[in-house]
Formats: structure tokens, C-alpha cells, sequence
């Protein structure tokens, strides 16, 4: 796997945007991802209390005095769930998810937290939590021997694990999302309850379907063949209904606060760390 972009990930850093409830903010705030100490909520102030402290802010426009309260942040792991299934296989999207999911790894690990990366495909394989480069390094390793195959069961994944996590964390999925918009829709809403990023990765053929005639398909998940004419009129539908399927993908996480992305496998990997890097998911170090 080329992992030389690791070098310009260095300039990056994760963002995790904490769920809180103040009278005031109404919402989340996006807080730098580690340790340290983040406000929490407020309360009037008290005779005797640090005057630093009050939100004159919020004395403007209420003009009472609050003092905002902190507390120490906890450390969160990143858990990366990395799509294996016989999809994934058609033109190295799985090499391009690999290096996305190696990416958001090595941005774990320059801020000492721990990461995951588990596969799945029918299955779900879930990685270890982990920390440190020599660690990385393995996991880099692990996934260059990984073949895309099998079929997929984005449902199962998401119950599996949202039952194995104990506190709020970090998820980001990585796959084609090429499965039943339904059950791809079921998974986002299971795994709402964390700070969730959804990445589609796609082979340009798939987001063009450039090509026409007489065609042989091959279903990459279940090997069926499949022999068929590719007309302008069934170029134009499958355009039509792969749009409709991403667009309710992409209002799924906006429902649920998620972050969509769909990156194409022409695209370089740092590119989409960029693009990212403008939507709060990662800023500059």
C-alpha cells in the first residue's frame, strides 16, 4: 500500500464534534480531537466565582452573568469499518478505501488515540483497538494481504457493532454502499448515536457508465454473469437511479448529523483527506 500522503496528513488533525445540551448553544460544538478541557454547559454566577470565567457573550445578549463549566474531555477511539466484500474488488476500490481507512488511522495515532479497523463483508471481523506506529504499521501490513470477496450485510455490520461499544465514539464506514438503499439507510440510522462519517468510494466506470453495447457483467459479490445491451436510454436510468440512491444516502446523515462524502477512485487520496478537511471532520494542525 503507498502510504507516502501519510507524511502530508501531519499538517491534519481529527475533529470530534461532541454531543452537548447549554442553554445556549443548542447543539454540537466541534472540539479537537484528544484530551484537554471543554465547556459543557452554563450556570449563573455565583458570588465568589473566578470572574474569567463568565460568558460575556451570553451577558450581551441576556444581560445576566453565566459562568461556563468544563469538564476534562475523554479520549475516544476511531472505528473504522472497512467494506471486504466481492464489490470493493472492481477497479482497487478496496486499494483506495484501504489508504482512506489507513489515513484516518495515522491521524489517530498523531494524537496518541486509539484506532480499529475492522472488515466485513457478510461477516464482520472487528479489529482490536489499538494505538502507536508500530501498531500501524502492522495494520498497513494486515490489509495489504486482505482480497476483496464475498457479499455484503451493511444491517448486520452496524447492530454488531453498535452492541459491542460501550461509550460514543468515532465511526467511520468505508464502502461502495452498492447494497439495497434501505438497508444501507437502516445502518446509518443505527450507528447515529456516535459522530459518525460516511465515505462511498466509486470506480469512475460506476458513476459514469461510459461504456455501451453488448455487455458481459459479472457480479463481483455472487459471481453471477450477466449478458445484456447497454443503450443511451439504459445509460440515462442507471444514471437516474444511482443518483436517487446517493441523494438519500447523503439526507440520511444530514437527518442524522453524519458527514457523506463520495470520493471516485481517480481522485488521490490526499485530495479527499482535503476535501475533507474543509467539512470539520479534520482541520490543520
Amino acid at each position: 500500500m503507498d502510504i507516502d500522503f501519510f507524511k502530508e496528513l501531519e499538517r491534519f488533525s481529527l475533529l470530534v464534534r461532541k454531543r452537548v445540551s447549554t442553554a445556549y448553544s443548542g447543539g454540537r460544538k466541534s472540539l479537537r480531537f484528544g484530551h484537554g478541557i471543554s465547556p459543557v454547559g452554563y450556570r449563573e454566577y455565583r458570588k465568589g466565582d473566578d470572574f474569567k470565567l463568565v460568558d460575556w457573550k451570553v451577558y450581551g445578549r441576556t444581560e445576566k452573568l453565566y459562568i461556563r463549566e468544563h469538564e476534562e474531555e475523554r479520549s475516544l477511539v476511531v472505528h473504522i469499518l472497512l467494506d471486504g466484500s466481492g464489490s470493493m474488488g472492481y477497479e482497487d476500490k478496496f486499494g483506495y478505501a484501504c489508504r482512506l481507512a489507513a489515513g484516518f488511522a495515522y491521524l489517530a495515532v498523531l494524537e496518541n488515540e486509539k484506532y480499529a479497523i475492522s472488515l466485513f463483508c457478510r461477516k464482520f471481523y472487528p479489529g482490536e483497538p489499538k494505538r502507536g506506529r508500530i501498531n500501524l504499521i502492522r495494520s498497513v501490513e494486515e490489509l495489504d494481504g486482505v482480497a476483496p470477496r464475498g457479499a455484503t450485510s451493511l444491517r448486520a455490520v452496524a447492530d454488531q457493532l453498535e452492541a459491542s461499544l460501550k461509550s460514543t465514539s468515532l465511526v467511520v464506514l468505508i464502502s461502495d454502499l452498492l447494497a439495497d438503499t434501505e438497508e444501507v439507510l437502516s445502518s446509518i440510522y443505527r450507528l447515529s448515536g456516535h459522530e459518525l462519517v460516511v465515505i462511498q468510494v466509486l470506480a469512475p466506470a460506476e458513476t459514469e457508465l461510459s461504456f455501451g453495447g453488448d455487455i458481459k457483467f459479472v457480479d463481483l459479490e455472487s459471481g453471477q454473469p450477466l449478458i445484456t445491451r447497454i443503450t443511451e436510454g439504459e445509460r440515462r436510468e442507471y444514471l437516474r437511479r444511482l443518483g436517487e440512491h446517493n441523494d438519500r444516502i447523503r439526507e440520511a446523515c444530514s437527518q442524522v448529523g453524519a458527514e457523506y462524502f463520495l470520493f471516485r477512485t481517480d481522485q488521490p487520496v490526499f485530495e479527499s483527506f482535503t476535501e475533507m478537511l474543509g467539512r470539520t471532520i479534520i482541520q490543520k494542525a
